[in-house]
């Protein structure tokens, strides 16, 4: 492997171009500080709250103050509002709705409602990453929205969640937009998700990732597993959206695993190894649980990259139960199921990766890749320009064995939009790209071509 590190050629300058002896850091410090800051007792306190109305099913009560998911939806609204009071006016809070009829499990015209809390970018706020929750709670029967379903960890967890980043975050100016959301309607066929999905199509959001988060609270499984130290990322492995001369060219160029999904999945890994003790990250190839769904798929149907965060460990006894006990062996989804400590954890994750995304430059545009049948590789991207580019400190370039699940190798090229990888063959690796601003944050891998991009 000795030519890995033959010096490599700048194949184009087209750029103002840094030193090239000077990387930025390899470490962004003040995300330690953001990790630490999230509190495992205020995220408690918060699912305790959503849990307490009762019933949060998307057929339940909308005019109660005490129960049902109206009460739990202008709670969440509320506390967005708090938030943003807290750090000046920061957040646009908004309410994100549509009627819903004639479904299997909405026969009747429902509005489903989700509260969206926008936090600005400095320079580039037309760009976002989100973290989004479920609001929505339910029993054994889908249609059932009268009887008690706390959905204490599925999903007041994931929700309370992104309430706390919220807190910890908005503490602090970013380069790019943050969005939290709350969706609604999830266990119901994921209808908030796609209604937030198309409004953000609608608005012209750049969403460069959604981070959904459902039940990130239970350590303690039905296979007799109790485990605090890891969690699950499932990503797609190919676009939602591709295209069959997409998928025609994917099939001789590669691309069946880097996804860009896949490669925020690869991020969420990288950021748990380095900057969240004791806990490691599990990719799962996969959409979600085998035959099984959240609210990160809408957003990969319209392709909007997005992956789910949760837990290793289920305990299907406390999902989709009415409360009961039988033969001494309770069944529902309760505040005593939940492990407060595991859900700071998995929020401290998500507030790693979204300061990172946030705080990076505007992500490699365009990527090519060209080699075939030469010694040597390059890569070549539109490099980012203007207001948007002004924390930019360049761009570093990636590689791996194709049979390897993370990126291996890599190098920081500058502010170029070329880069030539001398004696590393094409044919032996994947490649890809990132953008790296002056603080040492940075954006996922791009993988070259369509089949990697992340959009415009």
């Amino acid at each position: 492997m000795r030519y890995l590190l033959a010096p490599a050629v700048i194949a184009c300058l087209s750029v103002p171009a840094l030193a090239q002896d000077q990387a930025p850091p390899s470490e962004v410090l003040a995300v330690h500080d953001y990790v630490t800051a999230v509190s495992a007792d205020r995220i408690e306190a918060d699912i305790r709250t959503l849990a307490g109305f009762g019933t949060r099913h998307t057929l339940s009560e909308t005019e109660s103050d005490i129960r049902g998911i109206g009460a739990a939806r202008r709670w969440i609204h509320d506390e967005f509002e708090r938030i943003s009071a807290e750090c000046g006016g920061c957040l646009e809070v908004m309410y994100v709705s549509d009627t819903i009829s004639g479904e299997r499990r909405i026969p009747e015209p429902t509005e489903v409602v989700s509260v969206i809390a926008i936090q600005r970018g400095r320079i580039d706020p037309d760009r976002y990453v989100m973290m989004s929750g479920d609001i929505d709670s339910r029993v054994t029967d889908p249609l059932d929205g009268t009887s008690d379903s706390p959905g204490a960890n599925d999903n007041a967890s994931g929700m309370a969640g992104v309430i706390e980043a919220a807190r910890v975050l908005s503490q602090h100016e970013f380069d790019g937009s943050i969005i939290y959301a709350g969706l609604s309607g999830e266990e119901q066929g994921l209808f908030g998700g796609q209604i937030v999905a198309e409004y953000a199509l609608d608005e012209g959001w750049r969403i460069k990732g959604v981070l959904n988060n459902d039940m990130i609270g239970n350590i303690s499984g039905i296979n007799g597993v109790i485990n605090n130290t890891t969690a699950r990322v499932f990503s797609e492995g190919t676009r939602a959206v591709e295209t069959p001369e997409e998928a025609r060219i994917r099939r001789f160029t590669g691309g069946e695993v880097d996804s860009p999904s896949r490669n925020l999945a690869r991020f969420v890994d990288r950021t748990a190894d380095q900057y969240i003790p004791n806990l490691d990250v599990m990719m799962v190839y996969r959409l979600d649980r085998f035959g099984r769904g959240g609210h990160h798929r809408p957003f990969n149907a319209v392709g909007i990259p997005g992956v789910r965060i949760m837990e290793t460990n289920e305990h299907y006894d406390r999902q989709h139960q009415d409360l009961r006990t039988e033969d001494g062996r309770p069944y529902g989804d309760t505040v005593d199921g939940v492990d407060f400590d595991h859900a700071a954890r998995l929020t401290s994750l998500n507030v790693a990766v979204m300061a990172q995304m946030a705080g990076a430059p505007p992500f490699p545009a365009n990527v090519t890749i060209e080699g075939a049948v030469q010694p040597s590789t390059t890569l070549s991207w539109t490099a980012a320009s203007g207001e948007a580019a002004e924390n930019l400190a360049g761009y570093r370039v990636y590689w791996r064995l194709t049979d390897q699940p993370q990126w291996q190798w890599s190098r920081f090229v500058g502010r170029v939009d070329s880069f030539t990888l001398e004696n590393v063959v094409i044919d032996n690796y994947y490649f890809g790209v990132s953008a790296v601003a002056l603080d040492g944050s940075e954006t996922p891998v791009v993988f070259p071509g369509a089949a990697g991009s992340f959009g415009e």
